[in-house]
């Protein structure tokens, strides 16, 4: 199939790779010319695993390329998929410029009849909207779908490669089956396509995300609370985890969610709910808790050393959100560094990957090692805010000799507590 990818961030570059390793014909398009030629080097702007040595396979067999021009995207291909960004206006519901403006390039370039896909994650009623601007001024026939993503970052080839479902909103059995034809050989093993109507569809993505977001929220919660009464949340964890009602996954406490997905959907939800004189009270809650979340570790650190943080040095180990990516959109790293320096602290920071996204945002106010036993030097405690593999079996001896005092505040219980005091450390965690 001949298909084109309007927009190459995170989800449209995948998703693009993906379906010109299946064997269709993908051209990817962006604005930013300085990202397009740097594709065409084969230099991939972001960070996940896999994907460079795909994007570069699938451009020398021919199947991939790069351009700056819609007009060529848009007619070269049968299919347009927007993966677009739709980021947070001020009241937090999605801003759907351009989505609503690529729409109009569309209608204005098509030189025959295609189908286009809204893969952006967007509010209820965007297909419709797309559809309104294209039928106003297309000359030829428009069917509009939406096809959410769920791709997590770190696994996001396998995500696309492997989904444990499709879903597929569009009134048009024509249009359904040509859709099933494009996913067919992502879903060999049997895992479903689902196809319903393109409100329901859209609504899928949010219902998906938002109730993830509750999940940690509600444990982040419950973990603060056994560290009132004296319960462990690990045991916790898995004694409900077990329950298959439940399942074991997003059960893990934490400093809370961050990423370009959970917190941005959960409060275009909730403004959805109010467009509709509706109010979320669960998902108003559950944004709230996960923003306190991001400070639990600064309120233990305050309680440990009396609110006199001022002169001393915190060190950092992990900037992005979640491991495997350098998405620091939303993460908690950002909200602790802020809050250290305007307590007077020195912050030394490490992390595998994200080093080079935080530094513009503090030059010359934080040090960034790339070691993170560097991160340690003289430092009066350290914070584990990111679960990097690299993190888990460290050298807790020359920790201690690099350190000026052997506190830890351990963000993702990535320690047993136990071995550490053991190792003469002051250890610190979530709900244990």
């Amino acid at each position: 199939m001949k298909l084109s990818i309007i927009g190459t961030g995170y989800v449209g570059l995948v998703q693009g790779a993906c379906f010109a390793d299946t064997g269709n014909n993908v051209i990817c398009m962006d604005i930013d010319e300085k990202k397009i030629s740097s594709l065409k080097k084969g230099t991939i702007p972001i960070y996940e695993p896999g994907l460079e040595e795909l994007v570069r396979k699938n451009v020398q067999e021919g199947r991939l390329e790069f351009t700056t021009s819609i007009k060529t995207a848009v007619q070269k291909s049968d299919i347009i998929f927007l993966c677009l960004p739709t980021p947070p206006s001020e009241d937090g519901s999605a801003d759907l410029t351009h989505v609503l403006s690529v729409a109009n390039q569309i209608a204005e370039l098509a030189n025959g009849e295609k189908i286009v896909v809204s893969k952006s994650t967007v509010p209820v009623g965007t297909v419709d909207k797309i559809r309104q601007v294209l039928k106003k001024k297309a000359k030829h026939t428009m069917e509009v779908v939406s096809n959410p993503e769920f791709l997590k970052e770190g696994s996001a080839l396998q995500d696309s490669l492997k989904p444990d479902r499709v879903v597929i909103g569009t009134r048009s059995k024509k249009t359904a089956a040509t859709l099933q034809e494009l996913y067919d050989p992502f879903v060999r093993t049997g895992n479903p396509i689902i196809v319903m109507d393109e409100r329901s569809s859209e609504m899928t993505k949010y219902a998906a995300n938002a109730f993830l977001a509750t999940k940690i929220s509600f444990m982040n919660e419950l973990a603060n609370l056994c560290e009132e009464v004296g319960a462990d949340i690990d045991s916790i964890r898995r004694g409900i985890g077990s329950d298959p009602r439940i399942g074991k996954q997003f059960l893990f406490p934490g400093v809370g969610y961050g990423g370009s997905c959970f917190p941005k959907d959960v409060k275009a939800l909730v403004v959805t709910a109010e467009q509709y004189g509706n109010t979320l009270t669960i998902l108003r809650s559950v944004d709230k808790v996960n923003e306190e979340q991001k400070r639990v570790l600064l309120r233990k650190l305050n309680k440990h050393f009396n609110n006199q943080l001022k002169g001393k040095t915190i060190a950092l180990w992990g900037l992005s959100f979640k491991p495997q990516t350098d998405d620091i959109r939303e993460a908690p790293s950002l909200v602790m560094i802020r809050e250290l320096l305007d307590a007077g602290a020195k912050v030394r920071a490490h992390d595998p990957i994200a080093n080079k996204m935080v530094e513009p945002l503090f030059r010359g106010k934080v040090e960034f090692c790339e070691n993170c036993y560097d991160a340690l030097k003289d430092a009066d405690a350290l914070l584990v805010v990111t679960e990097w593999n690299e993190f888990r079996r460290p050298d807790f001896s020359k920790m201690k000799k690099q350190m000026k005092k052997p506190v830890i505040l351990d963000g993702r219980n990535i320690y047993d507590p136990k071995e550490m005091k053991e190792k003469g450390f002051i250890y610190y965690s979530i709900g244990r």
